[in-house]
């Protein structure tokens, strides 16, 4: 009896393990927002939740996220090296969904009084949405502007005002990318969000 009960204990382990797994994969088919809700319906109500708090438009992080992680939970920026070969270090404390750093994370954390992961995509894109709405109060940027919103993510709000990005024309063809992802997610859930609901 009890070495049935250790197969079961193991069995249930290995499928919550299996499971969680499962949970964390990115979707399938990242270039439609329609199949992303569909195979990952708790993405949905994130979404949602996200977009009620905060005001800012489903598509719009969804396609800034994409850029950033390729909704990839653990994602980390590459690292250093020293003399070429030698690892020292990531070039930033950027992690996760949202690849939000370190200070700015702690930023969003004192200002909701929220206290998350960013590997774990609600708390990921709730991040989004508070970093989206600060640029519109403190930047002027609409928070359907995914081109604007996107230079203010990579360059901080400062950096956007000072417009660090005019030197970095890789960037601005970055978030003309990001843009037209956009763009084409509104497209997509215009056509299926009635049934998603």
């Amino acid at each position: 009896m009890l070495q049935l009960r250790s197969v079961f204990t193991i069995g249930m382990l290995a499928g919550a393990v299996t499971l969680a797994g499962c949970s964390t994969a990115p979707p399938k088919n990242a270039e439609d927002l329609c199949a992303i809700f569909q195979e990952k319906p708790e993405w949905h109500t994130a979404a949602l939740d996200m977009q009620n708090k905060w005001g800012v438009p489903i598509p719009v992080p969804f396609a800034m996220m994409y850029q950033e992680s390729s909704y990839r939970y653990d994602a980390k920026p590459p690292k250093n090296y020293l003399l070429w070969f030698i690892p020292w270090g990531r070039v930033s404390s950027a992690y996760g969904y949202a690849q939000a750093k370190d200070e700015v994370w702690s930023d969003y954390e004192r200002d909701t009084g929220k206290s998350g992961s960013r590997d774990d995509f609600a708390d990921a894109l709730d991040f989004m949405g508070w970093y989206m709405s600060k640029a519109q109060v403190l930047n002027g940027t609409s928070k359907w502007d995914a081109y604007g919103q996107y230079l203010n993510y990579h360059e901080g709000w400062s950096g956007y005002r000072n417009k660090s990005y005019q030197a970095k024309a890789w960037l601005m063809r970055t978030a003309d990318i990001v843009k037209e992802r956009a763009a084409r997610y509104t497209a997509q859930y215009n056509q299926c969000r009635a049934q998603l609901m």
